[in-house]
């Protein structure tokens, strides 16, 4: 198993992008071109990074990370609050890499619990050519998907690995239904359509947005956290047409972070 520095240094280069702020509506705000640059120092035993976004630069050194951040083999990570509390601001970002390219997201709640910003990052390392796909539809979304979810703990429990199976197809109404399998257990649900947005709205307590945005990219959303009651923040990532990744970053009822899950899943059928 590959220690929590080493998954880090997988994310070493100069990555060019931009940071694209969106609203809870899925509005796109400002585009702002970024590079970020992470360099290893000391034989790698400090990490420099760079961040410019337009004309600003910001430097920080750290030789290790806080209690809020977990990395994967890969290097996919996320960091962010690690206890959800009343009038507190409340946030993370989830991010997944593969090969050349990055697809990072951040995810901000007001005081009031209420979804407040999405910033979209999408970069790719200098010197490669970046991969622009359009943007997301539930269409490229539909069929079965199967694939392996890989949960780590911020207790430093044992990882856990189980396979997934994910099946989103449209009735004769348009709305989609979602049956998502973890290993032995399997919820299903169902959403309404409305050009780039999926509401999950079965439970008015638990109103549940999926936002797509382009290169493959989509964000999983309460609009309004509840207190006493547990929730996840997901980033999705449509590589290829039939290869996806997703991120799950899940809080328990107390609004303790619990879990970090990877999941990586292939098309098997297509539904359209």
């Amino acid at each position: 198993m590959r220690s929590q520095w080493e998954a880090l240094l997988k994310n070493l280069g100069e990555w060019q992008g931009s940071f694209t702020r969106i609203s809870p509506q899925g509005g796109i705000l400002e585009d702002i071109p970024s590079v970020v640059s992470l360099e290893g120092l000391n034989n790698n035993q400090t990490i420099r990074l760079t961040l410019r976004l337009a004309e600003n630069e910001e430097v920080f050194e750290y030789s290790s990370f806080g209690r809020g951040m977990l990395f994967f083999e890969n290097g996919a990570f996320s960091q962010g609050s690690i206890q959800l509390g009343p009038f507190s601001e409340f946030g993370a970002e989830l991010g997944l890499i593969y090969e050349n390219r990055r697809l990072r997201l951040v995810q901000l709640f007001d005081k009031n619990l209420q979804l407040n910003k999405l910033t979209v990052i999408r970069e790719h390392l200098a010197g490669t050519q970046p991969v622009q796909r359009s943007p997301l539809r539930v269409d490229d979304l539909l069929g079965e998907w199967q694939g392996e979810a890989v949960t780590i703990y911020p207790d430093w429990r044992p990882s856990q690995s189980d396979s997934t199976k994910m099946q989103l197809q449209l009735d004769n109404a348009g709305r989609l239904t979602q049956s998502l399998t973890f290993g032995e257990r399997t919820i299903t649900s169902t959403a309404i359509v409305k050009d780039s947005i999926i509401h999950f709205n079965q439970d008015p307590h638990k109103q549940i947005q999926v936002l797509l945005f382009p290169d493959g990219a989509s964000a999983t959303s309460p609009l309004k956290l509840q207190l006493r009651q547990p929730f996840f923040l997901e980033v999705g990532w449509l590589i290829q047409a039939d290869l996806r990744q997703r991120m799950i970053r899940s809080y328990n009822d107390k609004g303790e972070w619990v879990s970090l899950t990877l999941v990586t899943e292939r098309r098997v059928k297509s539904f359209l």
